[in-house]
C-alpha cells in the first residue's frame, strides 16, 4: 500500500473508489429495495452518449455524461409513468437508445480511439485527473445530501408506493429523484469501474448486507462498508497483479457476495431464522409511520 501511495496518479484513484465505494451502495439500497436493480445498466448506457457528446464539443466528458444521464433517467421516469409503460419495456428503450447514441456519436468525434472508448466502459482509474476528483466529490457530495435530505420519504416510497401516496407524499417527485441520482452514481462510479460494470457496485454490495441483516439502516451501512472495501481491495489487486480495476473490483465483490451468502446462512440457521426473509425486505418497514400534523411524513 505504501507502495502506492507515492504515485500521485493512484492517489487520486484511491481517492475516487473511496468515494464510489461508499456513494454507489447508499443509492444501489434503495433501488434493490424497489426492484429497480437493473437501472444503473439502462443509465449506464445512456452515460455512454454523454461521453461520446463530451469528445464531439471537447468539453469534460465526465460532465456532459451527468447531464445527459439526469436528463436521460428524468425522461425515462417520465415515459414509464405518464405513458404506462412498464418498467422493463421503459428500461429497454434507455438501453438501446443510450448505446446507439454513444457509439453514432464516437463515431462522429474526432480524436477518439478503442482505447479512450474502453476507459470509459470498463473504467480506467489510472487515467483519473485532479479535475475529475473535483468533479467526482462535487456529484458525490450531491447525491449523500439529496439521500439524506429525502431519505425518509424514499424509504417509505421503496417499501410500498400506495402507502407513500396515503401518506400524501410527491410520489412521482421522490421516483424521480432516484432517478437522477441513480443517473449522478453511474457518471461518479465510471471512470473507476466503467459504465458497463457500474451498476455490479451499487447492487452487489446491498445483495451481500441483505445475507447478514434485515434492518433497512443496518443493510445500508455493511452495503456501504462492503462497497468500499472492495474498490480500495480491487483497485489494490489491480495495481500488483496488472488486470483491469473495474474487473478486479466487480469480481472481489461477487466474492464478498459469496462468502455472505453462507455467513448469513448460518447465522439464520443459529438463530432459526432460516425461513425468514432478507434483509432490507418488507418485514424492516415500521408499523408506524411517524406524521406531521398535516399528515405528511415527519423527518
Amino acid at each position: 500500500m505504501a507502495e502506492m501511495l507515492q504515485l500521485d496518479f493512484m492517489r487520486r484513484a484511491l481517492l475516487a473508489a473511496v468515494l464510489v465505494g461508499m456513494v454507489a451502495p447508499v443509492i444501489g439500497t434503495f433501488l434493490v429495495q424497489r426492484r429497480l436493480a437493473l437501472l444503473g445498466d439502462g443509465i449506464g448506457h445512456v452515460a455512454l452518449t454523454g461521453v461520446a457528446l463530451g469528445f464531439l464539443t471537447s468539453t469534460s466528458p465526465v460532465a456532459t455524461a451527468a447531464v445527459v444521464a439526469a436528463v436521460g433517467a428524468g425522461l425515462i421516469e417520465l415515459v414509464r409513468v405518464r405513458a404506462r409503460t412498464s418498467g422493463d419495456v421503459a428500461l429497454a428503450l434507455l438501453f438501446y437508445g443510450g448505446i446507439a447514441g454513444g457509439v453514432l456519436l464516437i463515431g462522429l468525434a474526432p480524436g477518439t480511439t478503442t482505447a479512450t472508448l474502453t476507459a470509459y466502459l470498463f473504467g480506467s482509474v489510472s487515467t483519473v485527473t485532479g479535475g475529475d476528483i473535483v468533479l467526482v466529490a462535487v456529484l458525490a457530495a450531491l447525491v449523500l445530501g439529496t439521500v439524506g435530505y429525502f431519505g425518509r420519504e424514499l424509504f417509505v416510497l421503496c417499501q410500498d408506493e400506495e402507502v407513500a401516496r396515503a401518506h400524501g407524499l410527491p410520489v412521482r417527485l421522490l421516483s424521480l429523484v432516484i432517478a437522477i441520482t441513480a443517473a449522478l452514481t453511474v457518471v461518479l462510479a465510471m471512470r473507476v469501474v466503467g459504465v458497463l460494470l457500474v451498476s455490479a457496485l451499487m447492487v452487489v454490495p446491498v445483495a451481500a448486507a441483505q445475507q447478514l441483516s434485515r434492518s433497512f439502516k443496518v443493510t445500508l451501512a455493511l452495503a456501504v462498508v462492503i462497497g468500499t472495501a472492495s474498490a480500495l481491495g480491487g483497485l489494490s489487486t489491480a495495481y500488483y497483479a496488472d488486470v483491469a480495476p473495474g474487473a478486479a473490483i466487480v469480481l472481489l465483490t461477487l466474492a464478498v457476495f459469496a462468502i455472505a451468502v453462507g455467513a448469513g446462512y448460518l447465522l439464520r440457521g443459529a438463530r432459526g431464522l432460516g425461513g425468514r426473509p432478507r434483509g432490507g425486505g418488507e418485514a424492516d418497514a415500521p408499523d408506524t409511520i411517524p406524521q406531521t400534523e398535516q399528515g405528511g411524513v415527519a423527518r
